[in-house]
C-alpha cells in the first residue's frame, strides 16, 4: 500500500504541483493520501487529451472511466489499477457522492469537443469533495466561491478572480482549519512564477485561513 501511495503522490506532484504543494499541509498521513488519490483521478482525466489526438478517441476513454465508476461505487475495485483501487477505498470510507465525478467526466468530454470550461464541474465539485475527505460533510457551501476563484484564475480570467476573492474569504471564515489544505492553492496566481514564491504564498494563506 505504501508503494501505491508513493506512486500516486509522484503522479500528482508531476501533474498538479500546486495542489500537491497544498496537500503537504495535511497533517494526517491517511487523509493526505486520500486527498492525493482524488487528485490522481483528476490527473488521469486531464492527461487523456495529451495521449490521443481525435475527440472521439478521447470521448471513448472518458466513457471507460465513467463505466469504472460503477465498480467504484459498488465497492468493487478494479484490481491492478492504483487510482481506481484508491478511489474505491475512499468513496466507501467517506461516503462520497458520485455526481461531482460524473459531472467532471462530462465536462472533460465537452472540452475535447470545444465547449467552454464548466467552472462548477472542473473546480467547485472537486474542491467540495476534497473538503469532505478532510473534515467530513457539511462544508461544501463555504468553499464554492474559493473554488470559483481558483477556476477563474486557471482559465485566465484573473480580474474576475480578484473581484471574487473578498467574498470567497468571507465564506471561508467558518471553514475548519483542517480543511484548508483543500483550498489553499486558490491563493496562487500566474504572477507567482517561482516555486519559492508559490510555497511562501501557500504558507501565508494557510496561517491566515484566507486565499
Amino acid at each position: 500500500m505504501a508503494e501505491v501511495a508513493d506512486s500516486l503522490d509522484a503522479q500528482v506532484r508531476a501533474a498538479d504541483p500546486d495542489r500537491w504543494l497544498s496537500s503537504r499541509f495535511v497533517s494526517d498521513p491517511r487523509r493526505r493520501a486520500d486527498l492525493i488519490a482524488l487528485y490522481a483521478f483528476e490527473a488521469e482525466l486531464m492527461a487523456i487529451p495529451t495521449r490521443v489526438t481525435q475527440p472521439l478517441l478521447a470521448e471513448m476513454r472518458y466513457a471507460w472511466w465513467r463505466e469504472q465508476l460503477d465498480g467504484v461505487w459498488a465497492g468493487v475495485a478494479r484490481k491492478g489499477h492504483p487510482v481506481l483501487e484508491a478511489l474505491t477505498d475512499i468513496v466507501g470510507r467517506h461516503g462520497l457522492d458520485r455526481a461531482p465525478f460524473d459531472a467532471l467526466i462530462e465536462a472533460h468530454i465537452g472540452r475535447v469537443h470545444g465547449e467552454p470550461h464548466d467552472l462548477d464541474a472542473f473546480y467547485v465539485g472537486p474542491m467540495q469533495t476534497a473538503v469532505q475527505v478532510l473534515v467530513g460533510p457539511g462544508h461544501a457551501d463555504r468553499v464554492t466561491e474559493a473554488a470559483r476563484v481558483w477556476g477563474l484564475s486557471q482559465v485566465g480570467r484573473t480580474e474576475e478572480a480578484d473581484a471574487l476573492r473578498r467574498t470567497a474569504n468571507g465564506a471561508l471564515e467558518g471553514l475548519p482549519s483542517d480543511a484548508f489544505p483543500a483550498v489553499a492553492h486558490a491563493t496562487l496566481t500566474a504572477r507567482d512564477r517561482s516555486g519559492a514564491a508559490r510555497r511562501l504564498r501557500l504558507i501565508w494563506a494557510t496561517l491566515r485561513g484566507r486565499i
